[in-house]
C-alpha cells in the first residue's frame, strides 16, 4: 500500500509512487491511464479544497484501488469542458479510465473518491 498526505507529497510524488506501486504489485494495470487518474484527482483536490488531501494506493482481491481523501464534503462536480483553457475535461477523463469511480466516505470534514481498475481475467489456455 501506497499512502501520500499533505503537505508531505505533491503531485508528481503521488505520480512517481503510484507508478512504483504498480510495477511491483499490478503489472497487469494500465499505468499511464493510473497515473493520469491519481494526477488528476491529487490535482483537484489540491485545486478545488485548498487543504489537506491524502492518496492511498492498494491492491485488494484482483483490484487495483486508488483512494483521495480531502478537506471538502462536496462531491466533485463534472463540468462542461472549455476547450480554450479553462478546465473542465479532468472529472470526465477519470470516469472514462476508471472501471468504476464513487465518492465514499462523504462526511462534514471530508469526502473521499474512489477509482477502481479490475484485473483482467485471462482466456482458459490462452
Amino acid at each position: 500500500m501506497v499512502v501520500i498526505e499533505f503537505p508531505y507529497g505533491d503531485a508528481a510524488g503521488a505520480r512517481h509512487a503510484t507508478a512504483e506501486f504498480l510495477a511491483r504489485h499490478c503489472p497487469w494495470a494500465d499505468l499511464d491511464a493510473v497515473v493520469l487518474v491519481v494526477s488528476e484527482l491529487v490535482a483537484n483536490a489540491i485545486r478545488h479544497t485548498g487543504g489537506w488531501w491524502r492518496l492511498c494506493v492498494r491492491a485488494v482481491q484482483g483490484r487495483l484501488v486508488v483512494e483521495i481523501a480531502d478537506a471538502s464534503p462536496r462531491p466533485p462536480e463534472p463540468r462542461a469542458p472549455d476547450l480554450s483553457g479553462g478546465g473542465g475535461l479532468g472529472w470526465h477523463m477519470v470516469e472514462r479510465l476508471a472501471n468504476r469511480l464513487e465518492v465514499v466516505d462523504r462526511q462534514p470534514e471530508g469526502k473521499t473518491v474512489r477509482a477502481t481498475w479490475l484485473r483482467p481475467v485471462l482466456p482458459v489456455g490462452g
